[in-house]
């Protein structure tokens, strides 16, 4: 195993455009690799490339000409962000790029197809550009080998949540506020194989579609829509009762349980409500839903796994973070569980950097032949090297 500097490349369920992490992975001692950030810059998606992207994700009309399309041009989105991104950090010498590409499609749960029962993802962007436009090898298409292992193909990031904050005296809730809100739990002292990890449900994406649709613009910030609007807690209760919440880990979920066809129910139990009204509610049913995930799930595994451990902690990362009424939500819900939360930024790490981070540790896993899926977070039978190599 040798250091190397790794891109980490990462478009997610927001489709809103690209983040790119440059990490020095550093393997140590212990088998935990050690990473430093050394830069790391968020790209948007060129609006026609982000109307194609949330066409296709949405299941809207199209064909094989334009999904082929698709996948080459997000190729060559990909490999300008990477170089936007060494030029800003002066780094000259990118080993590895790992790329995630953009989910379009992720199915976790069998359903019946061609006379089978199937489960399936799909994340594009081709890797094969990216490899001849920056001259490094490229690790991409992390899922697949995790499902065919039986896992949900998601969450990845526990890896590295793992790597970065384990801790032998305090537990730690690590989430994501993308858009899709991930919870990653390390119990104080265990090892990998105690890390439970899973999707909560919504985190930005449904307060982000009715943003767009009722003020158009791209999301609430500061949180300040949601600030002055009141909160409908009939619908949360309603909503909550949904079959995803109540369903056990490991789960996954993405746009197509939150997606268009959510956001038009949701209007619509909402009753005619002012914009305001609506976003707060969405704002509330992301807070919400994850303290009634971590109540649920997460609170019996810690006391299980580590009874003994001083604190528990909540460290929140991901785009989600800027938004003050969400957090305020979050902090005030979660003191009252005895929980300290804070966000990434806190503790002096870039909080929206982390996913790409996160890439950039399992490609380098993946180029030294090391497992980067963590099973008991994604129901996988066995821990799997990830990735496709495009050499």
């Amino acid at each position: 195993m040798k250091t190397m500097i790794v891109a980490g490349v990462m478009s997610g369920t927001s489709a809103d455009g690209v983040d790119v992490a440059l990490v020095r992975v550093t393997p140590s001692a212990d088998g935990v690799p050690k990473l430093k950030l050394l830069g790391h810059e968020g790209f948007a998606y060129p609006k026609n490339v982000r109307a194609a992207v949330l066409r296709v994700m949405e299941g809207g009309a199209t064909n094989a000409a334009e999904m082929s399309r698709l996948n080459w041009r997000l190729g060559e989105v990909y490999a300008e962000c990477v170089e936007r991104a060494c030029a800003t950090a002066g780094v000259t010498k990118l080993a590895l790029v790992g790329m995630h590409g953009q989910t379009v499609y992720h199915q976790a749960t069998a359903a019946r197809y061609a006379g089978a029962a199937v489960r399936c993802t799909w994340q594009i962007g081709e890797a094969a550009v990216v490899r001849e436009r920056l001259g490094v090898p490229v690790v991409s298409d992390f899922r697949p080998a995790d499902m065919a292992a039986g896992g949900q193909g998601a969450p990845l990031v526990p890896m590295l949540d793992y790597c970065m904050f384990r801790s032998r005296a305090k537990s730690r809730v690590l989430l994501n506020l993308g858009g899709i809100a991930n919870v990653t739990a390390v119990p104080a002292g265990a090892g990998l194989d105690r890390v439970m990890a899973f999707d909560t449900g919504p985190a930005n994406m449904v307060v982000d579609a009715l943003m767009q649709a009722e003020f158009g613009k791209p999301f609430d910030r500061g949180g300040k829509v949601a600030a002055s609007g009141r909160v409908l807690a009939n619908v949360v209760a309603e909503v909550l009762c949904d079959p995803y919440f109540a369903a056990l880990p490991p789960k996954s979920c993405g746009r197509e349980e939150f997606g268009a066809a959510f956001v038009e129910r949701f209007r619509r139990l909402c009753g005619g409500a002012t914009a305001a009204v609506m976003v707060a509610t969405a704002t509330e049913l992301t807070a919400a839903s994850i303290l009634d995930a971590y109540s649920r799930y997460c609170w019996a595994h810690l006391g299980r796994c580590a009874p003994l451990a001083k604190a528990t902690e909540l460290i929140a990362a991901g785009g989600g973070t800027k938004n003050a009424t969400l957090m305020r939500r979050l902090r005030e819900g979660f003191a009252s569980l005895g929980v300290k939360a804070l966000a990434m930024d806190e503790l002096g790490l870039k909080s929206e950097a982390k996913e790409a981070v996160a890439f950039a540790l399992l490609a380098w896993l993946s180029w030294h032949g090391l497992p980067g899926n963590v099973p008991s977070a994604t129901g996988a039978k066995r821990a799997v090297v990830l990735g496709k190599i495009s050499c």
